[in-house]
């Protein structure tokens, strides 16, 4: 698959077999994101790779962190933010270190680990998997952040569930460049 074909035909997919994912597989996955530019090759990109019952630790910590923000919320709502967690069978969530240099500038570090999370999905899906980018409130949370080794301050900016389609996916439907796009001479 030539580099055009995966960036115009891949797309999220969020409903996946149970099967595991082959850590071989995943280390791919990784290596690709760890290629995507930064300044400075600061690399501030963190991956943390989830499997098994590591899910199982994350969704009880995802649903415990829901009731702490909202003690009301209803069963269903915990049970919904428990299983969050447990849509695939391997879950890469992605941390940006905060700059340690002055010349490091904050928002290069997010968008070079941006990058990566794109590599990812790119990698995924030219290896036969389906990937999806989740954040919402789960990926703002200190107590999540904390689980996975991140400290409150820092970006937690994606969940990229990985696993094998129930199913081929049809081609998207994009709309163009044309309408976001100014040209200057």
């Amino acid at each position: 698959m030539d580099v055009f074909e995966a960036i115009h035909s891949r797309q999220s997919i969020g409903k996946v077999k149970p099967d595991p994912i082959p850590r071989p597989l995943i280390e791919k996955i990784l290596a690709a994101g760890a290629q995507a530019p930064n300044h400075y090759r600061v690399r501030p990109w963190r991956f943390v790779v989830l499997t098994g019952s590591a899910l199982d630790r994350l969704a009880d910590v995802m649903a415990a962190s829901l009731k702490k923000r909202d003690p009301n919320a209803a069963p269903e709502a915990v049970a919904a933010a428990r299983n969050k967690a447990l849509r695939s069978p391997a879950l890469i969530a992605v941390g940006v270190d905060k700059p340690g240099e002055s010349k490091v500038i904050e928002i290069e570090n997010v968008s070079a680990a941006s990058a990566a999370v794109q590599n990812m999905l790119l990698a995924a899906y030219a290896l036969g998997l389906a990937a999806k980018w989740h954040t919402g409130a789960n990926a703002a949370d200190a107590d999540i952040k904390t689980f996975l080794g991140f400290a409150p301050d820092q970006h937690l900016i994606a969940f990229i569930h990985i696993g094998y389609p129930l199913a081929e996916p049809s081609a998207p439907s994009r709309p163009s460049f044309d309408d976001r796009t100014t040209w200057m001479e």
